[in-house]
């Protein structure tokens, strides 16, 4: 098992890490070059920036078991056709189930923006989202 983070504007790598570290699993962190994430004990991969180049080069890495943790949509439904697990940055579990509902939302969203309206934007990271995330991640790795 590998943990990939699509690593844009991911406010959990060094918390993944941490954790990650603790259960001996390797970590990727994935990003553009505008965002060029270097940590101590993971491997990053730098990709041009474009539109979904990141996404892309992640679930052509992507392998049966592995974890995913990405806020985006898209790449999580992709990744999770590769049957690998799936986290958001707030301890939510991508699934099968849960997948469809989160897409219409992003379907919507983009159809109100194209509208001129904007939805209100994300409200300040708290402590007890890392807290949720935290211990999402550390439950799935004790499982596998």
């Amino acid at each position: 098992m590998n943990i990939l983070i699509d690593a844009d504007g991911c406010p959990v790598v060094d918390l993944t890490l941490q954790i990650a570290k603790r259960f001996g699993i390797p970590v990727i962190i994935l990003c553009d070059t505008s965002h060029q994430i270097e940590r101590e004990g993971a491997q990053t991969l730098v990709f041009d920036k474009g539109a979904d180049s990141v996404d892309f080069a992640l679930v052509n890495r992507v392998k049966p078991g592995d974890l995913v943790v990405t806020q985006d949509y898209g790449l999580a439904s992709m990744c999770l056709a590769r049957c690998a697990r799936v986290l958001n940055q707030n301890g939510l579990e991508y699934t099968a189930d849960n997948m469809d509902a989160l897409m219409l939302r992003r379907y919507e969203n983009k159809k109100l923006l194209r509208a001129g309206k904007h939805p209100k934007g994300s409200p300040k990271r708290t402590k007890a989202q890392d807290e949720a995330f935290a211990s999402t991640l550390t439950s799935l790795l004790e499982r596998v």
